[in-house]
């Protein structure tokens, strides 16, 4: 978190630079955004990160960060995104969720543009067949076998990792690659292991030190478990298959998951725009880069303000941490009884005093690139001028999940 004195320069920045510009609207400043890019490659330690896509939403600032050494390839969140950015021109993507989209995967099996330059996320045969019986060509799909990385404690009665793939050890692992290379049309090329309860969970958590030395503890035994599974999953794949990459990580755990020599790419995106959510980690500390701002509609009482909008919740499990932090002008909050409302949403603290009709209110998403989904455009502030307008996906017309 920046400095009070740090964080009321960039407020008179991003109102200079939007003073022409009615509010709502959403600000990503290119400056943070470059210096959290170069973090992010310094914590990789010479290995490429392949950015994720969902936590920027983007082509423009896509494309901005690959055209940047040592950035490679994109990590997309649905098939047919993944088939827009290969149409646009994007070489390599990787869908890193399993997909049930017949119509993709008819496209993706009839062009061979498409299927050359897309991988496709399997842990299951019956996503195999589903494959197979949408198939409307005979372009070979390329396939990444995604492994549990959860770290299971008491024997196995304890599991700590998100709900993602089935397949854990190598036997099973190899098993399903072997499944894979039987079919024809079928071609696994890489694997993905990713550590959502090491990358995704911040390990500082404001106010409560014990909790927050339970989550380090637990990571620090995740890391050096899943060091030594996702190397023998490596080994036992590669027997079946040659893999052209090894994906682990994200944002939060880049530089331990680079460490492993068996991974040859990491994956990142939240690092560039660096929501709140990204506030809680020891391991780094990044430049909050993109912001939304909303007009002071109206003036309740002393101490408070009300401001346009603001009702953002960001995915995952409800709770407090996932609503959208007033953060410029510091010292605002939340109403605890209101929260952030659908049409307008009541701020309370001392600097709502000094707040007039019109002004704006700068806020940051507690998540990365779900912004994107509320705003057509980003506007780039380069210091304090905004130096040009970029569609988000919505702005493109595209929806995808």
């Amino acid at each position: 978190m920046l400095a009070p004195s740090a964080r009321s320069a960039d407020r008179a920045r991003y109102d200079r630079a939007t003073a022409s510009l009615d509010a709502p609207l959403a600000v990503v400043d290119v400056r943070a955004f470059d210096a959290n890019a170069d973090d992010l490659l310094r914590r990789a330690r010479g290995k490429p990160v392949r950015v994720a896509s969902k936590s920027v939403r983007c082509r423009a600032l896509l494309e901005r960060v690959l055209a940047r050494d040592g950035f490679a390839g994109v990590m997309s969140f649905s098939l047919a995104e993944s088939l827009w950015l290969a149409r646009s021109g994007i070489g390599d993507v990787l869908l890193a969720y399993p997909s049930a989209d017949r119509a993709g995967f008819a496209e993706l099996t009839s062009d061979p543009k498409l299927a050359a330059a897309v991988t496709v996320m399997v842990d299951d045969p019956a996503q195999l067949a589903l494959i197979e019986a949408a198939r409307a060509g005979r372009e070979t799909v390329r396939v990444c076998l995604e492994m549990d990385t959860s770290l299971r404690l008491l024997g196995g009665r304890v599991r700590i990792g998100a709900l993602r793939s089935p397949v854990r050890d190598p036997r099973g692992l190899a098993e399903l690659a072997r499944l894979v290379e039987r079919r024809p049309g079928f071609r696994v090329v890489g694997l993905m292991a990713y550590e959502a309860h090491v990358a995704g969970v911040g390990d500082a958590v404001a106010g409560r030190p014990l909790a927050s030395r339970a989550i380090r503890l637990m990571q620090t035994a995740a890391r050096k478990d899943l060091a030594v599974r996702r190397a023998a999953a490596v080994r036992a794949v590669r027997a079946v298959a040659e893999l052209e990459f090894v994906n682990g990580g994200g944002t939060g755990s880049v530089q331990h998951t680079a460490a492993e020599e068996a991974v040859t790419e990491v994956a990142a995106g939240s690092g560039l725009f660096v929501p709140r959510l990204f506030d809680h980690y020891t391991s780094f500390r990044g430049r909050p880069a993109a912001l939304f701002a909303l007009p002071v509609v109206r003036r309740p009482g002393v101490g408070v303000v009300t401001v346009l909008g603001g009702g953002y919740p960001a995915s995952g499990a409800a709770g407090r941490d996932r609503l959208p932090e007033p953060y410029l002008p510091p010292g605002l909050r939340l109403d605890a009884r209101e929260g952030a409302g659908e049409v307008q949403t009541p701020l309370v603290g001392q600097p709502a005093d000094d707040l007039l009709v019109g002004d704006k209110v700068w806020f940051r998403h507690a998540k990365a690139g779900e912004l994107c989904e509320r705003f057509d455009a980003l506007r780039l502030v380069d210091g304090d001028r905004v130096v040009a307008t970029v569609p988000t996906y919505r702005g493109e017309g595209r929806a995808f999940v």
